[in-house]
């Protein structure tokens, strides 16, 4: 029972991380279409209030498969490195992006782009690597006996189109939910449009299953048939709410009934497929660890998952409501308000130093240094595995970071963004 209670684990967790993280997601992918820097500073400031938490439900769920299903941890991140890296940094670019997004006085379109686009790449990504794994990924004794591209398949591409898709409208509801005005009559005008294309998604995935997954899925056993069409037809009547409930009061229906079409989504996945987890044979039970590893693993992540999700809530509870908004950004004020504006916030040169300077600098190259020597351990490159990267490409890596570092602190400290000698007193 305790390799289902790991499997069950793994479940809870992904699927946090799928209702959480992907309507930030959404929002980012929607941020790329938007063409006004006001609306998309608001998206930004929507979402720098709880991406962090939101992601931390994707490491549990690493967790959990490294010590309760280490054939499935074995099988699938071998599989699956290279998209899996990609998007590990698309999230860490992401999450760049918005910190610095969010410190910045009104909208920089540059950290802007970087977040729309890590958004789509890590939600792509993510589409790829589910897509891979219900294609059935070889194996031989619980091992990886693939290729470097066994991932990509016309399934896994289906996917990452189905998965932006759903993201797209998580993302649409959750506007709907947290914003006013002109952002609020366009997540409303998006939403069933977007119910549509997630209708013929999942329409598409469903029956294209069938062909992709190698186990042969046995729908003539009447629980699983059951179980099965109970998540389909739960999935419809929360999609049904939320087409009702877009463009309509109260905002909060759309994203509850997005979030309950995922859920029941989820479910009927996994009783199309348990207890196969990696097609065509490998089980729960085969995957699964030692007795006493499990066991350390229900009480170390079991007590951990009631504090993340109570820190979830706090989260939500604290910026309920609908996001206020922020003073008019340059491109929603008219000419006279944007000079007067720049001849009474006009920065003022601080007195040229060096010292400041040289403490940048340092700090700087310090950072840049152990940025590379994590990138060199994780690679092994010294010890003669290199396979993505070698020597060069590290230093190429290192030399060009640092340089638009540096380029990017000089435009800010010159723009007047922030003062060097004030911020070291």
């Amino acid at each position: 029972m305790l390799d289902f209670a790991s499997y069950a684990l793994v479940l809870l967790a992904l699927g946090a991380y799928v209702l959480l993280d992907g309507y930030d997601l959404g929002i980012g992918i929607l941020s790329l279409f938007d063409r006004s820097d006001q609306r998309r500073k608001e998206y930004n400031e929507l979402i720098a209030t709880a991406w962090d938490a939101n992601e931390s439900w994707i490491i549990l769920a690493g967790v959990v498969l490294w010590a309760g299903l280490p054939g499935v941890y074995a099988t699938v991140l071998s599989g699956v490195y290279l998209p899996l890296i990609v998007m590990l940094l698309a999230i860490v670019l992401r999450g760049t992006a918005i910190e610095l997004q969010s410190a910045a006085p009104g909208y920089r379109r540059g950290w802007g782009l970087v977040f729309g686009i890590s958004s789509l790449v890590a939600t792509v990504c993510q589409g790829l690597v589910a897509g891979a794994v219900l294609s059935g990924l070889p194996h031989r004794g619980g091992v990886f006996s693939g290729g470097t591209w066994d991932w990509l398949t016309p399934y896994s591409a289906l996917c990452a189109l189905g998965l932006v898709a759903v993201y797209l409208l998580a993302g649409a509801a959750w506007l709907q939910d947290k914003t006013t005005g002109t952002a609020h009559e366009r997540a409303g005008r998006l939403g069933r449009p977007l119910i549509l294309a997630v209708a013929v998604a999942g329409l598409v995935l469903g029956f294209g299953l069938r062909l992709a997954d190698p186990q042969h899925l046995r729908f003539d056993q009447p629980l699983r048939a059951t179980l099965f069409g109970l998540a389909v037809a739960v999935a419809v009547v929360c999609a049904a709410i939320a087409w009702y409930g877009f463009g309509r009061r109260p905002d909060w229906r759309p994203f509850a009934a997005v979030a309950g079409a995922e859920a029941a989504g989820l479910l009927a996945l996994v009783a199309a497929t348990a207890p196969v987890v990696v097609p065509p044979d490998l089980t729960v039970h085969a995957a699964a660890g030692p007795h006493g590893s499990q066991l350390f693993l229900l009480i170390g992540v079991g007590g951990c998952m009631p504090v993340v999700l109570t820190y979830s809530i706090y989260a939500w509870w604290v910026f309920r409501g609908k996001f206020s908004q922020p003073p008019a950004y340059p491109d929603a004020a008219g000419p006279s308000d944007t000079a007067a504006a720049t001849e009474q916030s006009a920065p003022v040169a601080p007195p040229a130093s060096d010292d400041p300077w040289a403490v940048l600098v340092a700090r700087r190259v310090l950072l840049t240094l152990l940025a590379v020597a994590v990138a060199a351990v994780s690679q092994d490159i010294f010890g003669g595995v290199r396979v993505w990267i070698d020597r060069v490409g590290v230093a190429l890596f290192a030399v060009t970071a640092f340089a638009v570092w540096i380029r990017s602190d000089r435009r800010s400290s010159a723009a007047g963004e922030f003062d060097l000698q004030a911020a070291d007193q």
